[in-house]
């Protein structure tokens, strides 16, 4: 089968023209009403949704600061500690562990009634003062001198982790302990959204903040900012994100309950109500997930006119043969690294520490996205991230990018949406296991729009593809909708 003809194929599932041995077999046409109610929902206005997330992202920073005030500053940088351990140490602890839970009894529950938290309890701030610590801008100095995007995404997801940890434990506890002391352990289970709010620029000392906004019965939701403060006082959120973390039993595995929040201010109920919502939401954005229903009606209409310019092989007109030129197939786009995970990169749970994954994906996407466009980048958001499964200590991590989408915007015409994912091989069987889902968007810097298209040539790739152009329509809207004032949102 010709490329051209392979691609029409494929094609033919998104507009619904197809054969009938798939008609028999896919599992997408036997949906039920309701999913097909889903798959319609999901062709609301992009405006709509930006404008909500926007708001969102107004709002988010407006009530962080409020409830900050209400904090104690005695508690601001407490965070509880990991209580040091040789690795050695730990394989001896683990295999302890493994032989006595043989004959265990089953684990007792945790204290009730939990005991309830303030949403001021949880806070926690992290100070970078790169303007007076030039030994401490040099290790996070990148190649341009700028600062290295990656390393701050890093620090944002163990504070996050430590917040949760903190709302569990209270606000004085310094020492964590280990997992078995406390009955628990907390995990990332994904990240809503980083967006880049300004540049960033290394003249500045920052601040990582964040705290506990929403709970649910085993889950947290926690939001973090990145402030720059000026020598003058002044400060300017530059970043803000949300994370999505649940409590894990530490014998059954099973979820744990959480401590609740006390919500006693107008600004701490809207904080728990976005929270819930971004909880919400997110379940909402699961059931239109393209790998769950069809895309809509235009998304399938958009592909196919896209197809027709850049994805077949026909030399008969100069406009195609223009286009091929510019066309990139998105298979050659693929950028792999593959790395053996090292102890020295564990978290409190003894497995590759998340934010360090999130480092990793960063840099390869930043480099895959550097190669395409071939010219210099600027980071604009974290578009998401999923967390299936954790990496296991001495396991071998093959991280693979692709250019799933590009497009343009009034202030940047260049944009590009990278996938990274994560995979754990079995060195055995070489089977792979994904544990992680990466999607950030970066732009270029320049008034020219890039001529370079990245083109799918399967069903899978058409459906990645209509998910970056999802990522980048949302994205930009959201940026364009913070440019205007805010009566007007």
């Amino acid at each position: 089968m010709s490329r051209a003809s392979g691609f029409a194929l494929h094609n033919m599932h998104v507009l619904g023209l197809r054969p009938q041995w798939l008609l028999q077999r896919s599992p997408i046409i036997r949906k039920s009403a309701f999913v097909r109610h889903v798959a319609t929902a999901a062709s609301s206005s992009t405006e709509t949704k930006a404008a909500e997330e926007t708001q969102d992202i107004i709002a988010l920073d407006r009530l962080l600061k409020a409830v900050r005030k209400r904090s104690n500053p005695a508690y601001h940088s407490i965070v509880p500690m990991r209580t040091p351990m040789l690795w050695s140490e730990a394989i001896l602890a683990s295999l302890e562990h493994h032989s006595a839970s043989r004959d265990a009894r089953p684990p007792s529950p945790p204290p009730y009634p939990l005991a309830e938290r303030h949403m001021y309890d949880s806070y926690t701030e992290l100070l970078l003062p790169f303007a007076s610590n030039q030994g401490l801008l040099d290790q996070y100095t990148n190649a341009s001198g700028g600062i290295r995007t990656g390393k701050l995404m890093e620090h944002l997801d163990s504070l996050a982790g430590s917040i949760a940890y903190k709302h569990m434990l209270g606000p004085g506890v310094e020492k964590l302990g280990t997992i078995q002391q406390r009955g628990f352990y907390i995990v990332t289970a994904s990240v809503d959204r980083l967006d880049m709010l300004a540049p960033l620029h290394p003249v500045r000392d920052l601040r990582l903040s964040g705290q506990v906004v929403y709970t649910g019965r085993s889950s947290m939701e926690v939001a973090v900012r990145m402030e720059a403060m000026e020598k003058d006082g002044t400060e300017e959120t530059i970043m803000l994100g949300r994370f999505s973390m649940v409590c894990r039993d530490a014998n059954t595995q099973r979820a744990r309950e959480v401590n609740s929040l006390i919500t006693s201010t107008p600004e701490e109920k809207a904080l728990f109500a976005m929270g819930e919502g971004l909880k919400q939401g997110r379940q909402s954005l699961a059931l239109r997930s393209l790998s769950r229903v069809p895309p809509t009606s235009v998304e399938a209409q958009d592909l196919h006119s896209f197809y027709l310019k850049y994805g077949q092989d026909d030399h008969q007109s100069p406009e195609t043969a223009e286009c091929e030129k510019e066309r990139v197939w998105m298979g050659d786009t693929y950028l792999e690294k593959t790395m053996l995970m090292f102890p020295q990169e564990r978290n409190v749970h003894q497995k590759i520490f998340g934010g360090y994954l999130m480092r990793l994906a960063y840099e390869l996407g930043f480099t895959n996205a550097t190669l395409f466009t071939r010219s210099p980048i600027r980071f604009l958001s974290l578009d998401g991230i999923s967390f299936a499964k954790p990496v296991p200590i001495g396991s071998i991590l093959r991280l693979t990018s692709h250019i799933l989408h590009t497009g343009s915007s009034p202030h940047f015409p260049t944009l590009v949406h990278v996938g990274v994912q994560a995979n754990v091989v079995d060195v055995k069987t070489g089977f792979e296991q994904t544990t992680n889902d990466f999607r950030l968007t970066w732009c270029r810097d320049g008034s020219e729009p890039l001529s370079r298209k990245v083109v799918p040539k399967t069903y899978k790739e058409a459906m990645l593809w209509l998910e970056g152009k999802r990522a980048l329509e949302m994205g930009a809207e959201i940026r364009e909708l913070r440019r205007r004032p805010d009566e007007e949102i």
